[in-house]
């Protein structure tokens, strides 16, 4: 709103406000103003004082004997007035004491003031904290600029500023109207916004306590579904475990009855192998016999060709006997095969029962 109003305010009411670089056009204002500078340069000296007796030594050259000395004896002065505050009684010292320490302190001032340019190097030489004397001297210059702006404004310039300031607080006083119009508006636009906000708080409320409804319902379901599954593991951790006992019952019974079998296999091989022995020497005795009758008998072409014949009587049995073995080793790789296929038979029933009862 500020824009506006400064948009339609008079230029030359305007120009009444601005700041602007003003100068004495009398000998009494350049006297008015002469006396609050010094005043305010005095103010800023006298701040600055404790700190440079302080460091005295550092800031002696800078000051010449004359200053440096009017310090020191200002800093004694300033030490007595410390003791004789501490001391109760004596009023009369005090008050004298103190008219010592004014008159030091306008000596030393008068010295500051009559050399302007150490003034304004002492100011940026030295450094001192904040204090209430700041605010004071802050003060006091602005009185000065207001004292000035005083002087150099004359009776119609006064009155266009007092019609302008009227003005301004007529319009100030609209726009607090205004303002308090909108405020209301914006309260009243809070307050349902508030209300929205506490009717959807409520909603979420709701729902929070829905959600933690369903949440213990769906808590206790999965709960007993867990009950009903360890039950039914237990079961069928029963149902296998019999049934493994019982396949191990027959694995047992498969593996006497294979053993059995192998113990009349070997019997039998055994037996064969007696035979083949047999059947070697006979065969071996014949061939002796044969070579004793056919040297009597002399008759080489018929011995080979009796010899060729046993040769292949002998071929024919080894023939025979190595078929018998063939015949017994297929009995056996039968018999292993049926065990095993038995075995694995029983275990996929087993396999399928269970994937059915999982189904279910």
């Amino acid at each position: 709103m500020a824009t506006p109003e400064k948009a339609a305010t008079p230029v030359g009411a305007m120009r009444v406000l601005e700041p602007r670089q003003l100068k004495p056009d009398s000998t009494e204002t350049e006297r008015i103003l002469t006396v609050l500078d010094e005043t305010i340069t005095k103010l800023e000296m006298t701040r600055l004082i404790p700190r440079i007796t302080g460091s005295l030594e550092r800031f002696a050259r800078m000051l010449g004997p004359e200053i440096t000395a009017s310090l020191l004896k200002h800093q004694k002065l300033s030490n007595e007035m410390q003791h004789l505050l501490a001391s109760p009684g004596a009023e009369e010292t005090l008050r004298a004491g103190e008219q010592r320490l004014k008159c030091s302190l306008r000596h030393i001032l008068r010295l500051f003031l009559a050399n302007p340019l150490l003034c304004q190097g002492l100011k940026y030489q030295v450094q001192v904290k904040a204090s209430p004397a700041d605010v004071f001297i802050k003060a006091f210059a602005e009185f000065r600029d207001f004292m000035l702006e005083k002087l150099l404004t004359s009776p119609a310039e006064e009155r266009e500023k007092i019609r302008f300031v009227e003005e301004m607080s007529l319009k100030a006083e609209q726009n607090t109207e205004a303002i308090a119009a909108l405020q209301a508006e914006l309260a009243a636009a809070i307050q349902t916004r508030k209300e929205e906000m506490d009717r959807k708080d409520k909603m979420i409320e709701d729902l929070k306590t829905t959600m933690e409804d369903l949440a213990k319902d769906r808590k206790a379901e999965i709960q007993q579904m867990k009950k009903e599954g360890e039950k039914q593991q237990e079961e069928e951790v029963k149902a296998a475990q019999g049934r493994c006992a019982r396949l191990q019952e027959d694995v047992q019974r498969l593996q006497v009855q294979f053993s059995a079998l192998v113990q009349e296999h070997r019997a039998s091989e055994l037996l064969l192998r007696k035979r083949k022995c047999r059947a070697e020497v006979e065969i071996e005795n014949w061939i002796q016999k044969y070579d004793t009758d056919m040297a009597e008998k002399q008759e080489y072409s018929q011995i080979e060709e009796e010899r060729k014949m046993l040769k292949q009587k002998e071929e024919e049995e080894l023939q025979e006997q190595a078929r018998r073995n063939r015949a017994a080793t297929r009995i056996q790789a039968t018999w292993r095969g049926y065990v095993v296929r038995a075995f694995f038979k029983a275990k996929l029933k087993k396999a399928k029962a269970k994937g059915k009862g999982g189904k279910k």
